[in-house]
């Protein structure tokens, strides 16, 4: 059902944005610069973003109705990029070209910031400064974390059920799992650990998610999304696994001495893709926690991780997890959990 879905939605970006450039005038006004937050390897500071005409924030109001919800999701996704602009870092001498979808990333040289740093672009007339985590000499593990069911409800695992709530929730009605703020706060030890999100969400959705995070005390990090988008240079859009496959290669690469904790649900594969990648990254994932939702089968991609010696929790909730880092104080690969009714899961 997603895919036919994803065709429906990118036919209907193609011909809104054919027909917007029929009627749309000439750019008078300078672009806009809309910040992603970006990420470091060993030599680089990733910083990331996208040039627009115009950033879509909707004000939210108290008790609005779903309707209005809906309307405000809808118009995060009526876009207008602007393609083969020069966004540059003077600071730096670096500088991109901006893709067809209006996307650029900076590979800038690293320097001696820790924790987050800033980097100034420009791109014509506009300015923007974009954050970027930077892992320092004391990180002990990375973390990357699912969003969808993993931190946020969402019931990503049944199509109609992921849009409703999508479209006709808003910043203030849609839920923050607290128990997830509080594992991600003690894995990450409050910003000392990389933290990752990984999701299939467009990035039409990274200004919602990040103020969303932010309203529940989620520990800021960078965000890696999906563009949904069919252009000459992005054939189709890639899969859900292909998707966070290839982030989960990126992330290893760029922290090559760190071991990887991973987090998610069993709404969807994510333990078959986190299965997929310890195989193809002997030794680096330290552990693998999972949120029960929905009826993914598990038993095989399980089977694998635990046969590479990789503790699986399978959790109602992370109760458990947060009791044993409690008790340990700090990050340790074992033990592994499978609490609450078996579900046809894995013991």
């Amino acid at each position: 059902m997603k895919r036919p879905l994803i065709r429906v939605l990118t036919g209907f970006e193609t011909l809104f944005e054919a027909a917007l450039g029929r009627l749309r005038p000439p750019r008078s006004a300078p672009p806009v610069i809309e910040a992603y937050l970006g990420y470091s390897t060993p030599e680089h500071w990733v910083a990331r973003g996208r040039v627009l005409t115009r950033l879509i924030r909707p004000e939210v109001r108290p008790g609005q109705r779903q309707l209005r919800n809906l309307l405000q999701m809808l118009s995060l996704f009526l876009t207008d990029e602007v393609a083969e602009v020069t966004v540059t870092a003077p600071a730096h001498g670096v500088s991109a070209i901006t893709d067809e979808e209006g996307y650029f990333t900076l590979l800038v040289p690293r320097g001696t910031a820790q924790g987050w740093a800033e980097v100034t672009v420009e791109a014509e007339d506009a300015r923007a400064v974009l954050p970027v985590q930077v892992t320092g000499p004391g990180a002990r593990l990375a973390v990357v974390s699912d969003i969808d069911d993993t931190v946020i409800a969402t019931g990503a695992w049944n199509l109609w059920r992921n849009l409703r709530t999508t479209f006709t929730g808003n910043l203030q009605t849609r839920t923050v799992f607290p128990d997830a703020v509080e594992l991600l706060g003690r894995l990450s030890q409050e910003g000392r650990n990389p933290l990752f999100f990984v999701s299939s969400s467009p990035w039409n959705l990274h200004g919602f998610l990040e103020a969303l995070f932010a309203r529940a005390s989620l520990v800021r990090a960078p965000l890696f999304l999906r563009d949904l988008g069919i252009g000459e240079v992005q054939p189709a859009a890639s899969t859900h696994g292909e998707h966070k496959g290839s982030v989960l290669d990126r992330l290893l690469a760029a922290n090559p001495d760190l071991p990887f904790w991973l987090v998610g649900d069993t709404g969807q594969h994510d333990a078959e893709i986190y299965a997929a990648a310890a195989a193809r990254h002997p030794g680096r994932i330290a552990r693998v926690t999972l949120r029960r939702a929905g009826r993914a089968a598990l038993e095989p991609p399980v089977a694998s991780l635990r046969a590479l010696g990789i503790p699986v929790d399978l959790l109602d909730d992370y109760g458990p997890l947060l009791g044993e880092l409690a008790e340990t104080g700090d990050f340790r690969p074992a033990p592994s959990y499978s609490r609450g009714p078996d579900n046809g899961d894995v013991p």
